[in-house]
């Protein structure tokens, strides 16, 4: 280890503090130090930008008031695009479409309902249907800033995923959430593509 000595306002800084203190019973006295010698380098050479300018801590961020906030699920089906028939669509929003079939999911496991939902769809799409009625209950609260994944309302989070995969998703236009009267926010309507 090399030893520096110590700059001109170093030193005064720890003369102040050394003032201050109190010496140990039965110390010698320490040595005064010497302050260092102030060495200028003569260069011709001409002096370079300041190596750090002055700034501002985030003077150069841009601010933007945009916050992207994670949806749950109702909301991304309520984002979701129309596909069916406008006028239809704002029937079924009022409830005023009644379900020709409807299947409870109640009470399963994910892969009983994942099997149990798939032969519902194929079986409904098959015998003509247009309009059914997927009952999922509404679980417990969804929380998209739940630090921690919790299974809240698996069926209502995954019925809307399983419905846009193969091979369900080639026979449906529509997914949205069920009117008040068809079970609200605890079930979806399903609007099947015609059969070919």
């Amino acid at each position: 280890m090399t030893k520096r000595r110590l700059r001109p306002e170093e030193l005064e800084l720890w003369k102040q503090v050394a003032s201050s203190a109190d010496p140990l019973p039965n110390r010698p006295a320490p040595k005064a130090l010497k302050p260092a010698k102030v060495v200028e380098h003569r260069n011709n050479a001409p002096k370079g930008p300041d190596p750090l300018p002055s700034f501002v801590l985030g003077e150069k961020t841009v601010h933007t008031d945009t916050h992207y906030f994670p949806k749950t699920t109702s909301q991304r089906l309520k984002s979701d695009p129309v596909q069916m028939d406008a006028k239809a669509f704002g029937k079924l929003k009022r409830g005023k479409l009644v379900p020709e079939a409807r299947i409870d999911l109640h009470g399963m496991t994910l892969d009983q309902a994942h099997g149990a939902l798939g032969r519902f769809i194929l079986s409904s799409q098959a015998r003509g249907l247009r309009l059914v009625l997927v009952i999922t209950g509404k679980g417990s609260r969804e929380d998209p800033y739940d630090p921690m994944p919790r299974r809240r309302g698996v069926l209502k989070s995954q019925v809307p995923q399983w419905l846009r995969m193969a091979p369900l998703g080639q026979m449906i236009l529509q997914v949205s959430e069920a009117h008040r009267s068809h079970g609200g926010s605890g079930a979806y309507y399903v609007y099947l593509r015609r059969s070919r």
